[in-house]
């Protein structure tokens, strides 16, 4: 790809939701380093000149690679004909953010600490996380994808301990849920606060939309839902009934 390249966001295999123009020229950049899961550091700045809807008959658009050359006659002679402002072309393309900094494990002790918690319970949960980086890099190196069961016993579960959830209000597989988290005894939906969903170890956190919508409908008083899948955390949070 080189500068002025255009460049069309698809889905699936018939439908373009956006044209854009290349600019500028390749790129590293660390702030996509984890993305969900993605390593996307390797980067070319685009600038949007169209969104929208196109849908074309189904196989328009070839399957393969995530970024692969146009070859679909049918697409190019739409891109010939789409008319673009040409103000769209001179719009400056928005900044990026600057790389996340990288918190320490002793700096994460010693927040908990200004909040409150004690030494011991602080110990307790950094005891956890060297384990569960073992554990992740055993994982990477022998290139074992746990089962969901397994990333719930070994990667979950572990860490929710450590944070304090105890047997009595940490329940697994409960009405459907992997794991669920009560404020309070029994274990009713009334005490149900915070539901966990467990993905195998590299699938999405961020893509569970409609099922956290779900949860928040069906289940009334659960203020949040937790997807993980063993490393990594997304967190859906209930607001206005929503």
């Amino acid at each position: 790809m080189k500068e002025g390249d255009l460049v069309v966001l698809r889905l699936g295999t018939n439908k373009i939701l956006g044209v854009g123009e290349i600019v500028g020229k390749y790129e590293w950049l660390e702030c996509f380093g984890d993305v969900d899961g993605w390593d996307l550091q390797h980067v070319r700045r685009v600038r949007w000149i169209w969104n929208g809807l196109k849908k074309f008959k189904t196989y328009t658009l070839k399957q393969g690679d995530t970024t692969q050359e146009m070859t679909s006659n049918v697409v190019r002679d739409w891109l010939a004909k789409l008319d673009i402002p040409i103000e769209k072309f001179e719009r400056k393309i928005p900044e990026l953010p600057e790389a996340g900094k990288i918190i320490s494990q002793n700096q994460i002790a010693e927040y908990l600490f200004a909040q409150g918690v004690s030494s011991n319970s602080i110990e307790i949960l950094t005891r956890e996380f060297e384990e569960l980086r073992r554990i992740a890099k055993w994982y990477l190196n022998s290139k074992v994808v746990p089962s969901e069961f397994e990333t719930i016993s070994y990667l979950v579960i572990p860490i929710l301990r450590a944070l304090g959830w105890t047997p009595q209000k940490m329940a697994v597989e409960w009405n459907k849920v992997d794991i669920a988290l009560f404020d309070q005894l029994p274990r009713k939906d009334k005490n149900l606060s915070i539901v966990v969903e467990a993905k195998k170890k590299g699938n999405s956190c961020l893509s569970a939309k409609s099922q956290a919508q779900g949860y928040a409908k069906e289940k009334s008083n659960c203020q949040r839902l937790i997807v993980t899948d063993g490393l990594r955390y997304g967190t859906y949070i209930k607001k206005d009934n929503v």
